[in-house]
């Protein structure tokens, strides 16, 4: 089982041009190669969201011969179990990534009324707000990163949005639990475990989200 993003064309990228329906299965016949030839998927949906071409989430069935890589996989054989137009959930869950480091930053009182709201009036104003807080603050690692899921969170395109929200939120947490480290070592072994638990934070969230937009049995 895992999870795809597909285009809000419905079509199959790369020149492919099929079209995804919930109930079908599409297949391929030549050599698998990750991210080159084949029917992707990953097993996480914050893996997922990484290659997200446009707003269009699938719960998947993979099977038939499939090549494993760190995040994603690729098979011969892909059936959609449920689908639906996730771009609403992935707005929300960007917003969701930067509230949780707003607190490493003075963020001004606009940006934390979009984050928590998703007022779309205010999206443009809270992206200016966050960038304008940014270009005036002393130039902090962590703060900084905390700043960039705000404005990430703010922006329009809502796969994109949360891809980097996600990301500057999941390094700017890792930053706050590694920091205090002593030695090179061991900062690095707090960053990576750090950074890990963010991920796997985001990734419950997401697919809790997920499942209930899918209708879908939690965890299914």
């Amino acid at each position: 089982m895992g999870w795809w993003f597909g285009r809000a064309d419905l079509k199959l990228p790369n020149g492919d041009g099929r079209i995804v329906k919930v109930g079908e299965t599409h297949e391929f016949s030549g050599n698998l190669e990750l991210c080159r030839a084949g029917l992707h998927a990953s097993e996480r949906i914050i893996d997922a969201l990484q290659y997200a071409p446009g707003p269009m989430l699938y719960r998947v069935r993979c099977s038939g011969e499939i090549v494993r890589g760190d995040d994603k996989l690729v098979c011969s054989r892909r059936e959609y179990i449920a689908g639906a137009n996730a771009g609403d959930v992935v707005d929300e869950f960007a917003r969701w990534c930067a509230l949780e480091v707003s607190h490493l930053w003075e963020a001004p009182a606009l940006v934390i009324y979009y984050l928590l709201s998703g007022d779309p009036a205010a999206r443009g104003a809270a992206r200016d707000a966050a960038r304008d807080a940014a270009r005036g603050a002393a130039r902090d690692a962590a703060r900084d990163a905390a700043r960039g899921a705000a404005r990430a969170a703010a922006r329009g395109a809502a796969w994109d949005a949360a891809r980097d929200a996600a990301r500057d939120a999941a390094r700017d947490a890792a930053r706050g639990a590694a920091r205090g480290a002593a030695r090179d070592a061991a900062w690095a072994a707090a960053w990576d475990a750090a950074w890990a638990a963010a991920w796997d934070a985001q990734n419950i969230v997401l697919t809790q989200m997920a499942d209930e937009l899918l209708g879908l049995e939690p965890y299914a």
